[in-house]
């Protein structure tokens, strides 16, 4: 079993207008997944430095930042990062160039987890609803295009309210998704902004939003999590 989970850390700045990169590490630490997709996890102006760079990860963290080569103090591609577990094997990483009004992006890597090949997915789409119905279509057509086809989780702020609408409409033609609930905003959460979806070929066992004193408190979204296996 596979334990994945998203989270959009505002670039560090919590409720209180603190920024602490500890703090998100201690709330990642709660979480304990194989596989986070962090959303906003740099700095928004100058030169776009990580929110947790390597001396974070190496000091206190489980998880190694995958390589995606955006910026030299980035850690991910348009704000998007994807740490796992530092004795996953990494098979293949990318960044996925999609069609944007502003900067969004997403990023894709084939991993294996306990003898388990998946591929993860992690995103963060526009506010506009037409560009996001256009980035869910480029991410899927990134996905037929491979060579190699893998079961699959994607997952992410996609700014979506509506499940029966919009981008979630477009992805819930392809994959399932994981019912963990409002996760904004994180001191009083009404809106599913942030998704966990699995390909047919996985189930999902168990899912939910992470909610501590810590979470509260670190960012304006909760994190979520899910646990797959195959079907």
């Amino acid at each position: 079993m596979i334990k994945v989970a998203s989270y959009n850390i505002r670039k560090g700045v919590g409720t209180d207008r603190i920024r602490s990169p500890e703090r998100i590490l201690a709330v990642l630490h709660e979480i304990d997944a194989d596989v986070i997709a962090l959303q906003e996890a740099d700095r928004r102006f100058g030169r776009r430095a990580a929110i947790l760079n390597s001396d974070h990860l190496s000091d206190h963290g489980a998880w190694k930042a995958l390589p995606f080569g955006s910026r030299p103090l980035s850690s991910g591609w348009h704000g998007n990062v994807l740490l796992v577990r530092r004795d996953v094997q990494v098979i293949d990483c990318e960044a996925i160039h999609l069609p944007t009004l502003e900067p969004r992006g997403a990023v894709m890597a084939d991993l294996r987890i306990g003898g388990q090949a998946i591929r993860v997915v992690g995103m963060h789409l526009d506010l506009s609803g037409l560009m996001r119905r256009r980035q869910a279509d480029a991410i899927l057509a990134h996905l037929d295009a491979s060579t190699h086809q893998l079961p699959t989780v994607m997952m992410g702020d996609l700014n979506e309210w509506t499940r029966a609408s919009g981008c979630l409409k477009d992805f819930g033609t392809r994959f399932h998704f994981a019912a963990t609930g409002p996760s904004f905003h994180a001191r009083r959460p009404v809106g599913r902004l942030d998704r966990i979806m699995a390909s047919p070929d996985l189930t999902i066992v168990d899912c939910g939003v992470h909610v501590s004193h810590a979470s509260r408190w670190a960012s304006d979204h909760l994190p979520i999590w899910a646990k797959v296996e195959p079907a």
